[in-house]
């Protein structure tokens, strides 16, 4: 089956299991799929053991190839890891730091393959940083050169570890819309971690709800994101309504097991 499996996945740290024996339904190819849950339930240590930065067992199905039985450098060229922040002191131009990621993916140098590099930037926004160095950006703008290392690669799963927690409103959704064209165009299964439930609700086409590590739903946003499942995982006492437009929208009461007044 095309697409994502997790089966009796487990991982952790040496001395703490912080995800244990998870089973997800497929992980859909050309679709967003959103990492929902409180601090702490896994959401970053699930993604890092995908990409295989994790101590982790079980099975990981891309298109029926178990990825934790793969070389490392196999894996890295299948699986694109984007971490909540990039490694710091790194003094190259954002346009050369972007080419490096090409050639990783095995990229020849060439003029299609920068001006590769330059339409992606453009679509970013950030083709005015190109000549600037990644050690002189806002944590925002590194964000979104982080997310241009990760896309050139064209991988086949891409993992975003809350890319949005550094932008302001315009580039959040310029972001997500750009992630959504891209899942579509190069049929990849994207899995995005974000904060925000009413992101979720606007830009996922599925969703997956976490709680302590272990799955509490997964499915359509609006099949997953109720107020059951709101007073479950994050106690609160929640919503889901439309605006006049049509859009889902979460609007929280206050806090589960206390009155509203």
């Amino acid at each position: 089956m095309r697409g994502l499996q997790i089966n009796h996945f487990t991982a952790g740290y040496p001395k703490r299991k912080v995800i244990a024996d998870l089973s997800v339904p497929t992980l859909p190819r050309g679709k967003i799929t959103v990492l929902l849950g409180p601090n702490g339930c896994g959401k970053s240590t699930l993604l890092r053991a995908l990409a295989g930065l994790n101590q982790a067992h079980g099975e990981l199905l891309l298109d029926g190839t178990d990825l934790m039985t793969l070389p490392f450098r196999q894996r890295a060229e299948k699986v694109v890891y984007l971490p909540q922040s990039l490694p710091q002191g790194v003094h190259l131009h954002v346009l050369e730091s972007i080419v490096v990621a090409q050639r990783a993916s095995g990229g020849r140098h060439s003029a299609e393959g920068q001006a590769q590099v330059m339409s992606l930037l453009e679509q970013l926004g950030i083709s005015h940083l190109a000549l600037n160095y990644l050690d002189q950006l806002s944590g925002g703008q590194k964000q979104l050169v982080g997310l241009a290392q990760s896309l050139i690669r064209r991988p086949s799963l891409l993992l975003l570890d809350e890319p949005l927690s550094a932008l302001d409103l315009n580039y959040q959704f310029h972001v997500m819309d750009l992630v959504a064209r891209e899942t579509r165009a190069r049929d990849i299964v994207t899995v995005v971690v974000v904060h925000d439930i009413n992101i979720a609700l606007r830009h996922a086409e599925h969703v997956l709800m976490l709680k302590e590590g272990r799955l509490v739903a997964s499915g359509e946003p609006e099949a997953v994101i109720t107020a059951g499942s709101l007073a479950e995982v994050y106690g609160v006492v929640g919503r889901i309504e439309r605006c006049s437009r049509g859009t889902p929208q979460v609007l929280i009461d206050g806090l589960a097991n206390v009155p509203v007044v």
